[in-house]
This record gives C-alpha cells, sequence and structure tokens, in this order.
C-alpha cells in the first residue's frame, strides 16, 4: 500500500473508530442518563459501522458480503435513530416514548426479514441497484422529518436573544448527516471514500466544538434544570400568562434588546422548559416571536404619534438592536414597511 494510501485509510478509518467508542461511552459510561443520551451513543455506533464498512471495502474489494450486509444494515437504522434522538432531546423525561418503540418493532423485524430472505451475496445486483438506494432515500427521508421537528430550535440560530450551544449542537448533528448521506449518495464508486472522509473531517469539528464549550457541555448532554421535567399544571397557566402580560404591558420589558427567555421565565417564576412550554403549547408561538409582536406593537403607537423620532430611533426605543431587524421584523408582522405603515394612517 502507497504511503498516499496508508494515510488515505488511516484518516477515513479514525474517524469510524473513534465513532464507535464514544458510541458506546454514551450507551454505556456517560453520567447523564437521559434517554437521549443512548440514542446518541446507538446512532453513532451505526453510524461509525456504515462508515467502516465503506472504508475496510474501499481498500480491500475481497471483503466478504457478510461484512457489506451488516454495514449497510447498520446504514437502515442511522436515519431512525437519528430521529430518536433528536425527539427525544426535546423531552424532558428519561423513558421511551411508546411511538417509538411501534417504529422499532417494524423496522427491526423489516430489515431481519429482507436480510435473510434476500442476502447480499445472493442478490448483489438488487442491492446496489435498489436497496442501497432506498436506504439512503430513507436516511434522507429521517433528516428532513428531524430538521422539522427542531425547526423553531433552528430559527433560534437567526436570532440573538435566544441562540445557544444547544441549537447550534443540533444544527451541526442535521447538516453533518445532510452532507455525509450526500457523499454516499451523490458520488460514484471513484469517490466513495468522500464519504468515510466526511464522517472523519465531521467528526472532529464536533469535538472541537465541545471542546471549547466546556460550560455549555452539560447542557447538550444532560438535564441541568432541577425541575425541567415538570410541566405547567393547568391551574398555573392562567396564572403565568397573566404574569406574563404584566411583564410585558406594564413593566414594558420587551424594549430590553438583550431580553432573553431566562430572564422572562424567572420574572414570573417558571423554568426555561416551563416557560417555552408555555409559549409553545398556550400561546402557539416562540420567544423571539413573543418579543417582537410586543415590540411592533410599541413601534405603530409611536409612528402614529407626533414624534420627532426618526423610524430607526423608534426601532431602538421599542428593543430592536438594529435598523434592519426592525424593518425585516415590522414588514414580516404587519406586511408593510414602517414608512409605508406611518403614510397610510395619516
Amino acid at each position: 500500500m502507497e504511503v498516499s494510501r496508508e494515510l488515505l485509510f488511516f484518516f477515513s478509518a479514525l474517524g469510524a473508530f473513534n465513532g464507535i467508542v464514544l458510541g458506546l461511552y454514551f450507551l454505556f459510561f456517560i453520567k447523564a442518563k437521559h434517554i437521549s443520551n443512548k440514542f446518541f451513543g446507538v446512532f453513532l455506533l451505526m453510524l461509525s459501522i456504515r462508515v467502516g464498512k465503506s472504508v475496510f471495502f474501499y481498500f480491500n474489494r475481497e471483503l466478504s458480503f457478510h461484512y457489506l450486509q451488516f454495514g449497510l444494515t447498520g446504514c437502515f437504522f442511522i436515519g431512525p435513530f437519528l430521529y430518536f434522538y433528536i425527539n427525544s432531546t426535546l423531552d424532558t423525561k428519561s423513558k421511551i416514548a411508546k411511538t417509538w418503540k411501534y417504529h422499532m418493532a417494524i423496522l427491526l423485524p423489516f430489515a431481519l426479514i429482507i436480510g435473510l430472505l434476500y442476502p447480499f451475496k445472493e442478490n448483489v445486483v438488487l442491492w446496489r441497484h435498489y436497496f442501497i438506494k432506498a436506504i439512503y432515500i430513507q436516511w434522507f427521508i429521517y433528516i428532513f422529518a428531524s430538521i422539522y421537528v427542531v425547526r423553531n430550535q433552528l430559527k433560534n440560530l437567526f436570532t440573538k436573544t435566544e441562540r445557544s450551544s444547544f441549537d447550534i449542537w443540533l444544527a451541526s448533528i442535521l447538516l453533518g448527516n445532510l452532507a455525509i448521506v450526500s457523499s454516499y449518495y451523490f458520488n460514484s464508486f471513484v469517490n466513495y471514500i468522500s464519504g468515510a472522509l466526511t464522517f472523519s473531517f465531521l467528526f472532529y469539528v464536533l469535538l472541537l466544538f465541545l471542546f471549547f464549550n466546556k460550560k455549555n457541555r452539560f447542557t447538550i448532554f444532560k438535564k441541568t434544570e432541577k425541575y425541567s421535567d415538570r410541566k405547567i399544571d393547568l391551574d398555573e397557566v392562567s396564572t403565568s400568562i397573566r404574569k406574563l402580560e404584566y411583564c410585558m404591558n406594564e413593566e414594558k420589558l420587551f424594549t430590553n434588546s438583550n431580553l432573553k427567555s431566562s430572564d422572562l421565565s424567572k420574572k414570573i417564576g417558571l423554568t426555561t422548559h416551563q416557560f417555552s412550554q408555555l409559549l409553545n403549547d398556550n400561546l402557539g408561538k416562540n420567544f423571539s416571536l413573543f418579543v417582537n409582536e410586543y415590540r411592533i406593537e410599541e413601534a405603530k403607537k409611536m409612528l402614529l404619534k407626533e414624534t420627532s423620532l426618526t423610524l430607526e430611533a423608534i426601532g431602538y426605543e421599542c428593543g430592536f438592536n438594529s435598523k434592519s431587524t426592525f424593518y425585516t421584523t415590522f414588514k414580516k408582522i404587519v406586511g408593510k414597511t414602517p414608512a409605508q405603515f406611518k403614510s397610510s394612517h395619516l
């Protein structure tokens, strides 16, 4: 094996090996026992098995068909366990939901039956032309389903008030999966090793992310709030909403451009998780939209008054930290720019 091929083998296999080690760590040794960490461990194992298979097959074309089928079967479960992991990060309970159990009760027997009835060794053409493509398409579907589940968290990446290391972590996992499956699906055998190299690169990028976010590491892999699993009682909902309206209407906390969800949750006596539940389940909006609606209403009042303030100054007075953010948010909520709104009402 030439030096260049040896280096290529080393770097492509390194990510798969360390992925297996890390997957086993999350399954059996991590201190935070939340179910999301178990799902993350299985997800890493399935992904590492798939990548490891492609590495060894690329450098050894005579690899046993049993190993090839084993690697592709692992690939079949990457998407589902990614989906379970993403869902479980939003669930504070350390239990497997019934729907997830039913999910696996269908997928696991299906994979076993297909593997037994149509083994790779006797059905190479069938696997390469149909089964493998179906597995990749299924992987794509689960990725987009996962993106839909955390769409609100991903929206937070574009707002300074709610962006967190956890949101960045989820986005990195999802985009990384898209990059890896795309490398496999759209590249020919000549570039077959690109999927493994992509995995190794992204794997170490994520490790660096965790290394430089030591203080936020536990918020990614552990539920740190002591009472975060306690949902709001129905009797508390109306009281909490009244407190929230008082904070916004009377104290005008929305005028603080650095207002965070944790600030408001403490103000009304809820945990951050409970506050998020209150907004999403009872008011049907995320934190960013909730605060911006108050800011826009205040801006509309100021625009209709005779004032010497410029449009930009009004935006700052209402809690926006830039002119462009004020204009974009106003147009999105009202359907007109501030200037258009003012001229149409005078």
